[in-house]
């Protein structure tokens, strides 16, 4: 429930009580000053409150983003305040310090709320105050100045502002000029038809999960149907997020959702098309796995990249000079937007190849357009890591050893003292990476793999023996994927027997959903996932080390029969800690979130 108090008499012809009604709130009239704190004691603790001057005029869209952004405790424009019931103790101190004091706060207009914002401010406390833009709000001091604001009001088209702001501000060519020219009126529809972002996102993921069984068909009607029904969830995937934007429903669940989905919406579609293309004699599941593998490994370097700089000091870095320089010229900011194959572009690539040519060649120009777009992007942060003289904070660091995954094993390393090995972390999780892939690809299932793999675990320790806080250190979580993933992946190829490297997919699927959610934790401030969970599923090091050993001492088939019940261990394990996890923090009122994503 929401609840405004409207200060002072309104003025004729005013609609500001009609316009809070529209958004939600029960709107309570004080007359004086003195009776707006009587008022605001009456509301329930657990509605949000605002307090609005009786005199203000403005663009209902400007309230909308002042008064009911669920994201921010305390937020104001011009002429009304709002808190949740986190901050109401704010509020009212600061209400009650202004009435007694009877307008003592200095302000252009003799405006309550807007001297009630002075003295939150002067508390040190955090008002949000959004960007309107060409969005008018204000308390005219007479009637000429409101004749001339209702003016202003006029001429901006409060709708169109709403639709233009619901589109994400920095996004991808293709859904830029393809997509959100028309999602946004879909948005618009959902909006006033009642239905949720979190019912599109869902929508989304059921589309794409269709296309994938059209996909799994391995027909070519089946493939056409895929491809248009991928294009269609993306469609979705946009309108969810700008259906957030265009009503301001935002939510901790919601966020969550879009994130995991997106993951499992693409790599329940590599399945697909690895299915359809057994059903044509075509054996395409390495690729299909080596697709899902980089995919996620150019996601840990973006996350570990933007943790250990969140909010590291002194950027210096004469790279992000030059990528400054280059995103003034507006020609190279598309360019470099497309270069890094955004989901958009990769997405619709998928689809037209889907559509035309074989899951083969789909895979194929998949992988070859990702590995360069992740070492373009890795390559930059890397050389604006090593010229960037900056000072890494212990909370990048924390964040960093979350997203590294180690288990017990190196706990246990570290506390025995690998940490005396005095290797740079970065160097360590490189040479733990080679020492257990490269074994795997030379010798594959063998007892000298298993040997290298156990050095591979003490390189692992060494690399998180010490805080993560060099200029590389960012690079030890991707390091770590990459070595878990890829060495699944060559010893259920070497396998050689049906059924080994779809178990080893739906292996690395679990793992990667374990580390995807690490990352929206951390994102929401919630820290990483419990020691219990990390403990249960081996941590990287663990989980490595006990494939090596089972491909070493099982059959073919049996290893195909212990990785599928692997699978299914850890999915069981991350998928009920996660969901629990998540709808806990939901229905306990955690902070909205709203998380913008990352193109790629």
């Amino acid at each position: 429930m929401s609840t405004a108090i409207l200060t002072g008499q309104p003025v004729p012809g005013s609609s500001i009580e009609g316009d809070l009604r529209s958004l939600g709130f029960d709107v309570k009239v004080a007359a004086h000053t003195s009776d707006a704190e009587t008022l605001l004691a009456q509301v329930p603790g657990e509605d949000r409150v605002a307090v609005v001057d009786a005199r203000f005029v403005g663009h209902v869209h400007a309230l909308r983003l002042g008064l009911t952004d669920p994201r921010f405790p305390l937020a104001a424009i011009p002429g009304a305040v709002t808190a949740q019931p986190a901050a109401r103790r704010q509020l009212v101190r600061a209400l009650a310090r202004e009435t007694s004091a009877g307008g003592a706060t200095a302000v252009a207009v003799d405006s309550l709320p807007d001297r009630v914002v002075t003295a939150l401010d002067g508390d040190g406390a955090e008002v949000r105050r959004p960007d309107l833009g060409s969005l008018v709000a204000a308390v005219p001091a007479d009637p000429q100045a409101r004749n001339e604001i209702r003016q202003a009001v006029s001429a901006v088209d409060d709708e169109a502002v709403r639709l233009k702001s619901a589109v994400k501000a920095r996004d991808g060519f293709f859904t830029t000029f393809f997509i959100s020219p028309y999602s946004r009126y879909l948005a618009r529809w959902c909006a006033r038809r009642g239905l949720t972002p979190n019912q599109v996102t869902t929508a989304s993921l059921l589309t794409a999960l269709i296309a994938a069984g059209c996909a799994a068909t391995g027909t070519r009607a089946g493939f056409v149907a895929a491809g248009v029904l991928l294009i269609a969830s993306f469609v979705l995937d946009c309108t969810d997020g700008q259906l957030a934007r265009y009503s301001l429903q935002y939510s901790t669940l919601g966020a969550w959702l879009d994130a995991t989905f997106d993951r499992a919406k693409e790599y329940a579609y590599y399945a697909g098309l690895a299915l359809g293309a057994a059903r044509g004699g075509d054996d395409v599941w390495a690729l299909a796995l080596g697709a899902m593998i980089l995919q996620t490994c150019r996601h840990v370097v973006d996350f570990s990249f933007n943790e250990a700089n969140h909010d590291a000091s002194a950027n210096t870095s004469p790279t992000a000079a030059l990528s400054d320089k280059l995103d003034s010229v507006g020609w190279t900011v598309w360019v470099r937007r497309m270069i890094v194959l955004p989901i958009g572009e990769r997405w619709a690539m998928i689809a037209v190849l889907t559509a035309v040519t074989t899951p083969r060649l789909t895979f194929y120009v998949l992988l070859v357009g990702c590995a360069l777009a992740a070492g373009y992007t890795t390559a930059g942060r890397v050389l604006r890591s090593v010229t960037r003289k900056a000072r890494r904070t212990d909370r990048a660091a924390e964040a960093l050893a979350d997203l590294a995954d180690s288990g017990p094993l190196s706990t246990l390393l570290v506390r025995a003292g690998a940490g005396r090995l005095r290797l740079p972390a970065a160097v360590a999780a490189a040479l733990a990476a080679l020492l257990v892939v490269v074994p795997a690809l030379v010798w594959g299932a063998a007892w000298a793999t298993v040997g290298c793999a156990v050095l591979s675990v003490l390189a692992s320790a060494a690399a998180v023996a010490r805080p993560l806080k060099g200029a590389l250190d960012w690079l030890v979580p991707p390091f770590f994927r990459a070595a878990e993933y890829v060495t699944v992946l060559v010893l259920a190829a070497e396998a050689d027997v049906n059924g080994a490297l779809p178990a080893a997919f739906g292996l690395v699927a679990a793992v990667a959903y374990h580390h995807y959610d690490t990352v929206y934790r951390i994102r929401g401030d919630a820290g990483a996932p419990p020691a219990w969970l990390v403990r249960a599923i081996g941590g990287h090091e663990g989980r490595t080390l006990l494939v090596v050993v089972l491909a070493t001492v099982l059959s073919a088939s049996q290893f195909t029969v212990a990785l599928t019940v692997l699978a299914v261990a850890v999915a069981l394990l991350v998928l009920v800690e996660s969901i629990r996890f998540w709808v806990a923090s939901h229905l306990g009122g955690a902070p909205a979130v709203h998380d913008e994503g990352e193109t790629a």
